[in-house]
């Protein structure tokens, strides 16, 4: 599983978290899900599948009320990170205990490797 750092001064800073951003007025999920992964890693999506949503509620985090919505997608090409990410990881169900996750993406790919 690719996972991301975040850079300091960002929301979540110094924590990882997974590939993602806000949808945009106009654009339809799918469209972002290739379009955020193609911005912070530079990989292309060959396929993809819907998997789950998870509400974020406010709390320690943050005061907005996030929905979170999980896809596995296949891609190609190499990894390259923008500005948005200190550093990229690819990793393990066994590693997941060794990264500080952010934005509760720990308790979505812990729900994601129980399905597979």
């Amino acid at each position: 599983m690719l996972i991301l750092r975040r850079p300091h001064g960002a929301h979540g800073a110094g924590g990882w978290c997974l590939p993602g951003g806000k949808v945009d007025f106009g654009d339809t999920v799918e469209e972002t899900v290739v379009k955020e992964l193609r911005e912070e890693t530079s990989l292309a999506c060959t396929s993809m599948k819907f998997l789950f949503y998870q509400d974020s509620l406010p709390g320690e985090e943050s005061e907005m009320h996030v929905v979170n919505l999980y896809f596995e997608c296949d891609v190609e090409g190499r990894l390259q990170l923008n500005d948005e990410s200190a550093e990229g990881a690819w990793i393990p169900k066994d590693g997941l205990a060794d990264h500080e996750m952010v934005f509760r993406n720990g308790e979505g790919l812990i729900r994601y490797w129980e399905l597979v």
